[in-house]
């Protein structure tokens, strides 16, 4: 474990390479790397957890990244140091990310305040990356203390990141109907502001009547768990129109919800869903490399394909097989 003990000390010092070194270890999917992911993590779990954690979701094109590079400035200028984790979809053939929001961030990018890391989703759903959590906790002992989690963006699927993150930011784009939006009644029940974005030039009329339309609608919505509704604001990341503003009532929720002890029984209740989530992790990594499900697997996926036998009896056949460690059931 000395390298990690030596990775551990310069992540603390804020070195941003190790961050980087620190997030691929435990990225890793190597069985080999897993001892040492988990000393790391636990280890920076004790000094992490200070930080505000900010999910920015929104369908491609909403103008995320462009956003999140403006408003990313604006935390260094209050004296924050600024993390963001940008979810990339993942290739189908080589399992990395395809978007490289770190080309849409140019100025955040360059800012010795700030580390921005995108993350292939490895077939995760919900927006978010596999080791997401992992990756808030290294960046929170490294030093930062605005974790932003830029979600893939289907509009879709996106709910997961509710569960590891203080608030969330829902971008919208004025004039594109629901249809065209994907928004789902889910994702809109999971934001803490609702934010239309591009409301520069004759764009700010359309979103100014968006925006009268949309508070009807919240209304109509459950409130979030901290009794709050969303409230929804105009932004411009080419102008800075509305950008102190989201700011500002961020910290306003965020001091909100530390006062009143929501963030902490929140962070409570994803520390649950986090215990969930690397259970179901642990047992599918544990099936994966299973010798007697490896052997097994060809001749039963390639009866699946033939419909020679159904999925769910090739399911239970291997269940059975890895409960069983290959022995006969009784």
């Amino acid at each position: 474990m000395a390298d990690v003990e030596s990775l551990l000390t310069a992540l603390r010092s804020g070195d941003r390479a190790a961050l980087g070194q620190a997030i691929t270890l435990a990225e890793s999917s190597r069985e080999a790397d897993a001892a040492e992911a988990r000393s790391l993590i636990e280890q920076c779990l004790l000094v992490a957890g200070e930080g505000l954690r900010i999910g920015i979701t929104g369908i491609p094109g909403v103008g995320k990244s462009t956003l999140i590079d403006a408003y990313g400035l604006w935390l260094i200028a209050q004296g924050h140091r600024v993390a963001v984790l940008a979810i990339d979809p993942s290739s189908e053939r080589s399992g990395g990310s395809i978007l490289g929001d770190k080309t849409r961030m140019e100025q955040l990018a360059q800012h010795e305040q700030a580390f921005i890391r995108p993350s292939p989703t490895g077939g995760m759903l919900g927006g978010v990356a596999r080791r997401t959590r992992e990756a808030i906790v290294l960046c929170e002992a490294a030093g930062y203390d605005r974790i932003l989690i830029e979600t893939v963006g289907t509009g879709q699927n996106e709910l997961e990141v509710d569960r590891m993150t203080d608030l969330n930011v829902l971008l919208l784009i004025a004039g594109a109907g629901d249809e065209l939006q994907g928004i789902k009644r889910g994702i809109m029940e999971s934001a803490d502001v609702i934010a239309f974005t591009k409301c520069e030039g004759d764009a700010r009329a359309r979103a100014d009547s968006a925006r009268r339309d949309l508070r009807g609608a919240v209304q109509l919505l459950p409130s979030r768990p901290s009794g709050r509704r969303a409230e929804i604001l105009l932004t411009s990341a080419i102008s800075g129109e509305g950008i102190a503003e989201l700011g500002a009532l961020v910290e306003t929720l965020h001091a909100g919800d530390r006062a009143s002890g929501f963030q902490e029984e929140h962070r409570r209740s994803q520390s649950l869903q986090w215990l969930d989530s690397a259970i179901e992790q642990g047992l599918r990594e544990s099936f994966q490399r299973d010798q007697g499900i490896a052997q097994a697997m060809p001749a039963l996926r390639e009866a699946v394909r033939a419909g020679t036998k159904s999925p769910f009896a090739a399911a239970t056949e291997l269940l059975a097989l890895f409960r069983t460690g290959g022995a006969p059931r009784p």
